[in-house]
């Protein structure tokens, strides 16, 4: 069956981006940090799988505070991760084996050690003094407003130079650009063209929403709770998710910072962006005037599919919202990321369970249409790791521990060979530890193995390549009474249908008079039986068939 085929602009329209988070990818100077000569050396596998793209997490000069995602060198690269040579030699490995690369650009905010916040925060009459959100402080010496940080605590931070407040919507070492600022605009463009001229593909967006304040640095009002709500701002333990956040992030003057943007990408050509959008109840809003008219991101992500839900209700009315409120743009599907526990835990109800919800929820998110993303190890079925308090690095778990445990147990090592120390990542002490569980389920225990969740993934990629449909074909929901995920995908008169059961139970599902099985489709891992006008699908099970 010949492969599906996209215009060379439209490369990311329906594309698999794999997510590598370079500083756990692959460590070659035994530093115990992964490096670009790690991604270098590996891109082989990520090829393999029959992905489009990778997007890689922060790899820029930074103190590390937040990982790489407080920056203190747009463009340059950290020496622990390597040099620009190395980049270079990453991005033309990467063109040479078809992949196109996409770079996390986190321009929302800075590190407190870029030079451009040494210099605003010396003075209030310097030359950048203006670059960065400052506000008096009230009367009584608090904060200007009640403006919260997702890290905890208040969003402002006192400077003593200064004598004033900066906002910092993450750590006090993160903060704010003011985007209101034409200067500092034309200094962000700057460096994303750096890139641009690097040959880069793309440019996956921090905290698309993030980039303008209010100026008037009104109060959030309290969140009045949306029990229908499919995306959370904040884990239930934070302060954070209680403000209805009106005034500190999505406002409207980000729209003309997207459209010139976009305007800089389209000189290039071949050019994508997506958009990380947290917004809460109104994330598909704002998806839908960020992605819409062309003329601003190609696509975004929300936080729909990274929580603990994964029934056939949950994922359809995830769909059908964006379906109707999104009328003309692109939506970026994941299940997992650097930042959320990973959802083979969150799925599986028991270790078990874990192998067959890994081949699931990739033959789900292959049928979907929008763009989908996968995150390193997935392909492995890789499970959270468990970590006690003293093995933490991320600031935001050791905040909130014991009550959240943060992000580090999704982002231990990637495991390589199963026999070499640490799986192969390192020679050296890793940064974080590989788990034994973890070790077991390594790249060469699955390599060309029949039925492993890695030969899967690269049996189910394939399979969406070889349907034109499963690109940027129409979708549309089956009403059906059993709790099964039933739809179609159409395009150019061929027509596919998928059944998903996403429950614990066998189920049989009678299709519609005016819904006749033409031929059933072998989806790679699954098998479940069609007799006449009855499909039977055993638990977690998944069917697909070409209709007349």
């Amino acid at each position: 069956m010949a492969t599906a085929s996209r215009s060379a602009d439209d490369w990311w329209r329906g594309a698999v981006i794999y997510q590598v988070y370079p500083r756990s990818f692959q460590d070659t100077d035994g530093d115990g940090i992964g490096d670009l000569r790690g991604v270098t050396r590996r891109l082989h596998h990520i090829a393999s799988l029959g992905v489009d793209a990778i997007w890689l997490s922060p790899f820029f000069r930074s103190p590390q505070a937040d990982m790489g995602y407080d920056v203190s060198d747009y463009c340059d690269v950290d020496p622990m991760f390597g040099t620009l040579a190395d980049f270079d030699a990453m991005l033309a490995e990467a063109h040479r084996l078809g992949l196109k690369v996409i770079i996390d650009q986190v321009i929302s905010h800075t590190s407190d050690r870029h030079p451009w916040f040494i210099e605003s925060r010396s003075s209030r009459t310097n030359a950048k003094e203006d670059w960065y959100v400052w506000a008096d402080p009230k009367p009584d010496g608090t904060a200007p407003n009640n403006w919260l940080a997702i890290f905890g605590g208040p969003a402002w931070e006192w400077d003593g130079v200064r004598r004033q407040y900066y906002m910092h919507n993450f750590l006090s070492s993160q903060p704010d650009l003011n985007f209101h600022n034409p200067e500092v605009q034309e200094a962000v463009l700057s460096t994303v063209r750096f890139w641009l001229d690097r040959g880069v593909d793309g440019f996956r967006l921090d905290t698309a929403n993030y980039y303008f304040h209010d100026r008037h640095l009104r109060d959030n009002p309290p969140l009045v709770p949306d029990p229908d709500a499919t995306s959370h701002d904040a884990p239930d333990v934070n302060p954070y998710g209680m403000q209805d956040h009106l005034y500190d992030k999505t406002q409207p003057e980000n729209i003309g910072f997207l459209r010139r943007l976009r305007a800089m990408l389209d000189e290039y050509g071949g050019r994508a962006t997506v958009g990380e959008v947290g917004d809460g109840a109104r994330s598909l809003r704002t998806v839908a005037a960020y992605t819409g008219g062309r003329d601003k991101l190609h696509m975004c992500y929300t936080f729909d599919f990274l929580g603990p839900e994964f029934t056939a209700g949950h994922i359809r009315r995830c769909v059908e919202n964006f379906q109707a409120v999104v009328a003309d743009g692109w939506v970026c599907w994941a299940f997992s990321n650097h930042d959320v526990i990973r959802h083979v835990s969150r799925f599986a109800r028991s270790e078990a369970e874990r192998e067959r919800v890994a081949k699931l929820a990739i033959s789900l998110l292959a049928a979907l249409r929008g763009s989908i993303c996968l995150y390193q190890g997935e392909e492995l079925g890789l499970p959270e790791a468990e970590l006690a308090f003293e093995e933490l690095r991320d600031p935001y778990g050791i905040r909130f521990w014991p009550a959240f445990k943060g992000r580090d147990g999704c982002r231990t090592p990637m495991v390589w060979e199963q026999e070499l120390p640490h799986a192969g990542f390192s020679h050296g002490t890793p940064w974080l530890p590989v788990r034994e569980e973890q070790r077991l389920l390594a790249v060469d225990a699955q390599e060309g193995v029949p039925g492993s969740v890695l030969e899967h993934y690269r049996q189910t990629l394939a399979f969406r390549r070889a349907q034109e449909s499963l690109l940027d074909g129409d979708m549309a929901f089956l009403t059906v009474d059993q709790d099964v995920l039933a739809f179609t995908r159409e395009k150019n008169g061929e027509r596919l249908l998928f059944v998903f059961n996403l429950t614990r139970e066998p189920q049989e599902l009678r299709l519609p008079v005016d819904v006749i099985v033409h031929e059933a489709l072998p989806m790679p891992g699954f098998a479940p039986r069609l007799v006449a006008d009855v499909i039977a699908l055993s638990a977690l099970d998944v069917f697909c068939g070409r209709l007349r």
